[in-house]
């Protein structure tokens, strides 16, 4: 069947994906099979593709591709997760876009135009990874806040509250000012920066005495409700139970005495503020100290900042150090390398902030997960992030839970009172108030009376839940499907969620089914541009990956993706890959072209040359498909598609092809034919999991198929046993035609002119293979010899030698001039480089290197004039 000229990869994957789509084979439902289940790590629904997506899902479409070819009822989940943080600030943005201040809406309204915002953009992810020919099982894709799973998010919450595992506290938490709201531990980023040491003097109250203090906050001196000493410290004995000022707002406070002060840093003593750090909470804690907050929510400063309230705390620093220095206060600055805190959602400087918020226990629910991953009852993939992981969860902090937001499921926590502790917590507020009646004894207590908590909960909190609740297994923990899909198989996600997501679904599933969530997590590398930058937009080094699938095509881009990133380990991204994978596309379009173009001839019989050919590539393959298994079984990726790009380009294209190819203006026998096609089939499989559209594409040119015949639904190629020495065997062949293909090419004997061959055949090699040298080198007639042949060319493979007689293959004359005119120039460079070696001034003083390369060159030179005088003497 003949097919077009060239490969038009924009039309090969719409036409395919469509007729995936169309004929359902994403789908998956509860049957006989064994599962094979993957649930997508949920893009943020404000999200467009970058180049992490890209290598994630890639990695994912292999892996659930193949599971469909060896006979597995393979599941992938898509979805999408809410981003509270990210959308609500797209929301706000939005909003003062059009003129509207969120804080003039009601909830209800601004969730309005949330969900609005959220119907418009939320599907576009979903919609660029079918692109990338993401074969996602579309019908089951999830959202966050879909009904069932935001019922799954307040069951969860209600029944851990239950359990005392959940608890509201007044809390030092990390506050993220500008979308005003706590943050997790893991969702603050630790930067090293550059900031100032700042030297200033306090008065000692009631006497000319002063003492000095180091901070990198001056502006936070507003809070300070103590200066602290180390009570072991003899330069400050004089000032126990004295009482300082504090500059500019000329507030008095105790000096108080605590081994926690490190008498190195600094000066030796430490301003106290409670509300702003939380070493400095413990210490007012500890010594009974006012709590002063200087801080609105948006990191202004309040009233306490006196003249300096409303202004940024940064611009609130800068003038108070000017008045500082004005008053002669700041006796110096120093230069002070610190780790500073800031938001891994927006990027700003975290402020610590005593608040009340909901946190979890951790300790107790994170000990069945951190034994999951020791006893490798989930393996992590790549191993070196065991370490990793074990040393977070037995350290594991209380999760802060609540978020200061609209966007997100609210806190089911019910106040009927003014008492901190006048709430109750309950999946509907008919529930809540049943209970609170019943708590206060009050039956009048309405619906009215009770106000929800205004804020939602982390975001990570129903993400947690995903492989769970995209099966309805919180809900109907019984239901045949999450008995039937759950645990999944394989998670495939990037280093940086290990903590955030993975972790923490492999707690809930222990708490919620006595089950790991997954068998095994596949930690991908971060993508790095060639300088091993991250990506990112900012730098400007990240390219549009719908740009480049348009370029070169979904398949290339996959293969270029996947031809350097092995598990773990990062990937320098260069758009040459992506080249290289297009490259293999169109090779492989070539290749299949060539067959399907060939004309057979029914009654021609077999060649020798061919059945060789054809043990060989089928040797070939077999051992290939071993490696496939291995690599598949230890999430080798990379290292699978190597195995299947070298087969198919040096294997099957630059060997297998030419071997049983036709003579030119002849057709190929049926037998070898129909072997080809077959072998070609088995190609296409094992391709498919990589490049699924022109492996689709040439199956279906093959022949007229049926949809049950598609190429993603066909069976993976059985193992059978491997023939070693053959394929050992064929290495050596493979050496003796490049041997005649290097003597043709450096003699000018034309490639069309047949030549005869004679062997010393030293490694009783079988002589089957004649018939294969034969072809390939274009030899007339193969003899094997007991002595070396005069008047001829030689060359070894091993210890056997072969021989290309000289009379009439080449111009003797021509060959013996152009042999004796090299021999004069290696004999006069030996000449000089042995005067400069008999040269004893050169040899004692030039660099032992130096005189090795110069020796290097003599016993070079002296083995080409042994071999070219030996050329000559053949010649003779």
């Amino acid at each position: 069947m003949a097919i077009a000229a060239t490969y038009n990869a924009k039309e090969t994957e719409d036409k395919w994906y469509s007729y995936w789509m169309e004929n359902n084979y994403f789908h998956s439902e509860v049957n006989d099979k064994e599962p094979y289940t993957i649930v997508i790590p949920p893009p943020n629904v404000t999200g467009v593709l970058h180049m992490g997506h890209m290598l994630n899902n890639t990695i994912q479409d292999v892996l659930i591709r193949r599971a469909r070819l060896k006979g597995l009822n393979a599941c992938w989940v898509p979805g999408t997760d809410h981003a509270s943080i990210a959308t609500e600030a797209k929301v706000v943005n939005k909003l003062k876009e059009e003129g509207i201040n969120k804080n003039d809406l009601s909830r209800e309204e601004f969730l309005e135009h949330a969900w609005e915002w959220t119907h418009k953009h939320g599907g576009i992810i979903l919609e660029q990874l079918k692109k990338l020919g993401a074969s996602c099982d579309w019908e089951r894709t999830k959202f966050t806040m879909d009904d069932d799973l935001s019922k799954s998010v307040i069951k969860v919450f209600v029944d851990l509250y239950k359990k005392g595992h959940v608890y509201r506290g007044y809390r030092m938490v990390n506050w993220d000012p500008q979308a005003k709201t706590t943050l997790s531990d893991e969702e603050v980023i630790h930067v090293e920066k550059e900031g100032k040491l700042y030297y200033i003097n306090y008065a000692i109250e009631g006497s000319s005495d002063v003492l000095t203090i180091a901070t990198t906050r001056p502006e936070t001196i507003f809070g300070d409700t103590a200066i602290c000493i180390n009570p072991n410290d003899e330069r400050f004995a004089h000032l126990k139970g004295k009482k300082a000022i504090v500059p500019i707002c000329n507030r008095v406070i105790p000096i108080i005495e605590d081994e926690y002060v490190d008498l190195e840093f600094g000066t030796g003593c430490l301003k106290v503020t409670p509300a702003h750090d939380e070493n400095d909470k413990n210490l007012g804690d500890k010594h009974q100290l006012e709590i002063i907050d200087i801080f609105n929510d948006d990191a202004t400063l309040n009233s306490y900042g006196l003249h300096y309230e409303g202004k940024d705390r940064f611009d609130a620093r800068r003038d108070v150090v000017k008045e500082l220095e004005t008053l002669e206060l700041l006796i110096k600055t120093e230069t002070h390398i610190n780790k500073v805190g800031t938001s891994e959602r927006t990027g700003a400087v975290i402020e610590p902030k005593l608040s009340d918020q909901w946190f979890l226990k951790m300790k107790e629910l994170a000990q069945p997960a951190l034994d999951a991953v020791l006893e490798k009852e989930v393996a992590l993939v790549p191993e070196k992030f065991i370490n990793t992981y074990r040393h977070w969860m037995e350290n594991v902090r209380d999760w802060n839970i609540s978020r200061q937001l609209w966007w997100g499921h609210q806190i089911p926590a019910y106040f009927y009172g003014d008492g901190k502790e006048d709430y109750v917590v309950a999946e509907t507020k008919e529930e809540a108030l049943k209970i609170a009646q019943e708590k206060t004894g009050n039956k009048e207590l309405a619906l009215e009376d009770l106000t929800q908590d205004e804020d939602a909960l982390d975001t990570w909190f129903s993400s947690w839940l995903w492989p769970m609740s995209v099966f309805n297994g919180i809900l109907e923990p019984d239901n045949k499907e999450i008995n039937y899909y759950y645990p999944t198989n394989d998670l495939v996600t990037a280093p940086e969620i290990l903590f955030f997501w993975v972790a923490r679904m492999i707690i809930a599933g222990y708490e919620y089914r006595g089950e790991k969530p997954f068998n095994s997590v596949y930690l991908t590398g971060i993508v790095r541009d060639k300088q091993r930058r991250k990506m990112s937009k900012s730098l400007g080094n990240s390219p549009d990956p719908l740009m480049l699938i348009e370029k070169y095509g979904a398949d290339g881009i996959r293969v270029g993706m996947l031809l350097s990133s092995p598990a773990g380990n990062d990937l320098m991204f260069d758009e040459d890959l992506c080249k290289q994978g297009s490259g293999f596309v169109n090779k492989i379009f070539n290749a299949s072209r060539l067959i399907l173009n060939w004309e057979v001839d029914e009654n021609k019989s077999q060649p020798e040359y061919c059945k060789t050919a054809i043990t060989w590539y089928e040797a070939k393959f077999q051992k290939a498909l071993k490696e496939l298994e291995d690599h598949y079984s230890k999430y080798r990726i990379s290292d699978a598609l190597m195995t299947t790009y070298k087969l198919v380009w040096d294997d099957f294209c630059s060997w297998f092809l030419e071997m049983i190819k036709p003579p030119f203006g002849e057709k190929i026998d049926a037998t070898t034919y129909q072997s080809a096609i077959s072998i070609l089939e088995d190609n296409l499989k094992i391709l498919h999991p990589f490049v699924p559209f022109i492996s689709e594409e040439i199956w279906q040119n093959i022949k007229d198929r049926s949809s049950e015949e598609a190429l993603i639904i066909a069976e993976w190629p059985k193992q059978t046993s491997i023939d070693d020495k053959f394929i050992t065997d064929f290495e050596t062949v493979k050496e003796i035609i490049s041997g005649i293909r290097t003597i043709r090419k450096e003699k000018n004997i034309s490639f069309k002119d047949t030549i005869k061959l004679s062997v010393i055949n030293n490694e009783k090699l079988s002589n089957s293979y004649d018939s294969i040298i034969a072809k390939l080198g274009n030899i007339e007639e193969i003899t094997y010899v007991e002595e070396q042949l005069a008047n001829s060319m030689s060359y070894r493979v091993k210890s056997n030698e072969y021989f290309i007689p000289m009379i009439g293959a080449i111009d003797v004359e021509e060959e013996i001039s152009k042999l004796t005119e090299e021999l004069k120039y290696q004999q006069g460079f030996l000449n000089s480089v042995k005067k400069k070696l008999s040269n004893e001034r050169f040899v004692n003083n030039a660099p032992e290197k130096v005189v090795a390369i110069e020796k290097q060159k003599q016993a070079d030179a002296e083995a080409k004039i042994e071999a070219i005088e030996q050329s000559l003497a053949s010649l003779k």
